[in-house]
């Protein structure tokens, strides 16, 4: 069962990473609208719960970060790139885990798939808007309060992320996902 739990997993991060890669858009300072990049994760937290989505999550991150370059070379400023990796990849990212915990208290049915979807890529969001405010408030127009800047800058690609993600999981929830987790 553990070796099926591994596969699955890895299946679905390479499968994250792909679908990341394939960016409908990105962003100018970071943060892409992908075809549906977390939708893998948060199948494998519903699939196997919260423990096992937060931990593929975080696995699902690192290759991420070796991928995209962001681990390769340390800057001068260590506190600001350490508190830029803790806030717009490990918990932003980690947050898809959770998916499972949030199944688990809706009665776990199609809403359930689908609200579950939803809040994960919110609170992602949420860690995005928080950093957009404490490390990246100095890209904000001049006069525009920061706050504003984060939730548009930030809203701007996850909106869309957001969409598409609730839209992919609510067709999977139809049949495919019902059968995973009854499988798994």
């Amino acid at each position: 069962m553990k070796t099926k739990k591994l596969t699955v997993s890895a299946l679905m991060i390479a499968l994250a990473q792909i679908l990341s890669i394939l960016a409908v858009f990105q962003a100018p300072n970071g943060g892409d609208i992908t075809l549906g990049g977390s939708v893998p994760i948060i199948i494998v937290s519903l699939m196997y719960g919260t423990r096992w989505g937060i931990f593929t999550a975080l696995v699902s991150t690192l290759v991420n970060m070796l991928l995209k370059g962001v681990i390769t070379t340390l800057p001068t400023d260590l506190s600001t790139y350490f508190l830029m990796i803790l806030l717009d990849y490990v918990l932003a990212f980690g947050v898809m885990g959770l998916a499972g915990f949030f199944f688990n208290k809706m009665g776990k049915g199609r809403f359930a798939i689908i609200t579950s979807s939803a809040i994960v890529i919110f609170l992602r969001f949420v860690c995005h808007f928080a950093s957009g405010i404490i490390l990246w408030g100095s890209f904000a127009p001049k006069g525009q309060p920061v706050w504003l800047y984060s939730i548009i800058y930030n809203g701007g690609y996850m909106l869309p992320e957001m969409i598409i993600t609730v839209i992919i999981m609510s067709v999977l929830s139809v049949k495919i996902i019902p059968k995973l987790i009854k499988e798994k």
